[in-house]
């Protein structure tokens, strides 16, 4: 009992409720599992060893929650984060993934001395509201624009850019798994991604799209994590653009994981009466612990999952709920090969729907007053067009320090802003 006592289980639930409300939300963001090594791999990092690491960091974290904060909300490397490392950093910036990894490793380490020093209010404070939900939305849009492309739904074309491309197996594939997750999630199935990702696979395999290797065991001894284990480069990291990317990272990390905190312990009845949430500072201790074990084992940056809402709503209101998340994700390093079966097409209505439920945040800014409504635009378009999240926030802020200031309303902007605003600039001169 005395150990249920440190995951600050009660007498006012059950071990069985806390147990299957661990299963609820594993099975609700298992997705990750098989997204994740996908993403990532188009970085050239080894799917296999992503597989591992992503598991690994996601337990790990998970525990840490448990313990630390004693709330029932599990972690896993972020979406949208991974998009951001993938094709942000390496690919449209020319990074090799060990400075990225590296870059992840000093945004953990940084996270936890802004939680154990409690700057993390001061950062939240310097974004405007407006630019926060526009983030958040243009991230939701920047992750389906991927999944599209991936799956070949969406094309390049010379004269028009991108155009919609032909219904070939994969593309018809993808769309099917558009579709498949929208009704399943309509019908309130828990778990809908997870069960779509896996339809989507057993349907691909007759048209072709997934490759079934010869002798196929679901079950195998984990893989190593020994191609991305510690791999890190380090010789970028004086520079502007290191500068730059520690910061959006932080900044992605701190305000998805606030996020996410507030609308889960709000769904589960544990803010206090001022809408404090309880163990904030170890809650965002244990993200930012398992952002640093998760870079060192090969992932990009961990995070809160949203998708804890649906073990909440089954009563899960300890930490025995994510211990038993947590239990899970150590499971599946046994079933690798059923994961790393899954082609890309598979994933899409995975992404898709991650994207039509990041951009329910739109609603919430106030598009009434241009001097929001614009910055927020161009933060959501030009995360989709320049096919860059640090480029969106960088022109989303830019654009709203200029019409404020231009407005006569600068004093709505705080000196933290100030200070980004003038290293973006740098940051897009020296380039």
């Amino acid at each position: 009992m005395k150990f249920l006592q440190l995951l600050g289980y009660h007498g006012q639930t059950s071990i069985r409720t806390e147990c299957v409300a661990g299963l609820t939300t594993f099975l609700t963001m298992s997705y990750i599992l098989a997204v994740n090594p996908d993403i990532l791999s188009q970085a050239g990092m080894s799917k296999e060893s992503v597989f591992t690491a992503t598991a690994l960091a996601s337990a790990f974290a998970t525990i840490c929650m448990a313990f630390l904060a004693k709330l029932p909300v599990a972690l896993a490397p972020a979406m949208g984060v991974n998009a951001f490392f993938a094709f942000t950093l390496v690919q449209g910036m020319g990074l090799s993934w060990q400075t990225a990894l590296a870059a992840v490793l000093v945004e953990g380490v940084l996270f936890i001395l802004i939680t154990l020093f409690n700057i993390r209010e001061a950062i939240v404070n310097s974004i405007p509201m407006s630019l926060r939900y526009a983030i958040s939305a243009g991230i939701g849009m920047f992750i389906s624009f991927i999944g599209l492309k991936n799956a070949g739904i969406i094309v390049s074309n010379e004269a028009t850019f991108v155009m919609l491309g032909k219904f070939t197996p994969a593309a018809v594939l993808a769309i099917i798994g558009i579709i498949l997750s929208g009704i399943l999630m309509k019908k309130n199935v828990k778990g809908a991604l997870f069960y779509s990702i896996m339809a989507c696979t057993l349907i691909g395999i007759p048209m072709g799209v997934t490759q079934m290797p010869d002798n196929f065991s679901p079950i195998s001894m984990p893989h190593s994590m020994a191609p991305t284990f510690m791999q890190f480069d380090f010789s970028h990291f004086f520079t502007m653009d290191m500068l730059i990317i520690v910061f959006v990272l932080i900044f992605m990390d701190l305000f998805d994981t606030i996020g996410t905190l507030i609308g889960v312990t709000s769904k589960a009845g544990l803010m206090d009466k001022n809408g404090n949430i309880p163990h904030i500072k170890e809650a965002l201790l244990a993200d930012a612990i398992g952002t640093t074990f998760g870079a060192m084992c090969g992932t990009s940056t961990v995070g809160s999952y949203v998708e804890s809402a649906s073990g909440i709503s089954e009563g899960g209101r300890t930490g025995l709920t994510s211990l038993t998340v947590a239990g899970l994700f150590l499971l599946s390093l046994f079933f690798a090969p059923l994961f790393l079966l899954i082609p890309s097409a598979a994933t899409t209505g995975a992404l898709f729907i991650v994207g039509v439920l990041m951009i329910s945040n739109i609603p919430k800014i106030d598009l009434s007053d241009i001097s929001e409504a614009l910055p927020a635009f161009v933060t959501m378009m030009m995360m989709v067009l320049t096919y860059s999240i640090a480029d969106g926030i960088i022109l989303g802020m830019l654009s709203y320090v200029l019409i404020k200031i231009f407005t006569g309303e600068y004093k709505k902007i705080s000196i933290t802003l100030y200070i980004l605003s003038v290293l973006f600039i740098l940051k897009l001169i020296i380039g």
